[in-house]
């Protein structure tokens, strides 16, 4: 990459992450059903049509963040010790996640973060929209598991389990943060919750899975 394409890929990269802010500020102020996509244009200085560039859909504005996570199931997967079954290393990841109270795992008391997921999980039609983004990280799951000789429908259930888990996983342990639970009062009952979850699927799902031996 020569200096003006990496220069123009910043400019880029730093357009996007206003954008997504701009959104998001106004969304949380007004609530998503009162701002308009031309409200968020204008709060950005930008045009309709430069801001779908960037994003498809009025949803994506808050949503995009979560791009960065649909691969992180098939990456702990690929990436597991030999030996090591798919559920145990989901498992493994997901109880380090919640020692140092990633957001991803709902186990996460900052106010910014509270702010958010409550806007996510009180608006409907961005409730539909992760439904989309939760669809790329089961297809990307299960294509690892594939990759390792699972059979295809073996792999997809397996991936559907695994990945609503830590989605519901991360709901509950919201609901407690949400409740008044700090993250520390929250994070003994959210291990327990993990340590059920990934038992109940290690009994079946580990055993019809390929394990690596090396």
């Amino acid at each position: 990459m020569d200096n003006t394409t990496g220069l123009r890929e910043n400019k880029k990269l730093r357009t996007r992450r206003r954008l997504a802010a701009t959104a998001l500020e106004l969304f949380l102020e007004r609530g998503f059903d009162a701002v308009s996509v031309a409200d968020v244009a204008a709060a950005a200085e930008v045009s309709k049509p430069t801001l779908f560039r960037y994003f498809p859909s009025k949803e994506d504005l808050v949503l995009d963040r979560f791009a960065d996570h649909q691969d992180e199931a098939a990456r702990i997967v690929r990436d597991r010790a030999a030996g090591q079954g798919p559920v145990a290393a989901v498992h493994a990841h997901f109880l380090e996640a919640l020692d140092r109270q990633d957001p991803i795992t709902g186990l996460c008391d900052h106010p910014d973060v509270l702010a958010f997921q409550r806007l996510l999980y009180s608006t409907a039609s961005l409730e539909s929209r992760l439904a989309l983004y939760t669809a790329r990280e089961v297809e990307l799951l299960a294509e690892v598991l594939e990759a390792e000789s699972a059979p295809p429908l073996t792999a997809r259930l397996a991936a559907m389990h695994l990945v609503a888990v830590r989605h519901e996983l991360g709901r509950e342990n919201w609901r407690r943060i949400d409740s008044g639970q700090s993250a520390d009062e929250a994070h003994p009952a959210a291990v327990a919750d993990a340590e059920a979850a990934f038992g109940m699927l290690a009994g079946g799902l580990d055993r019809a899975l390929p394990i690596p031996t090396a």
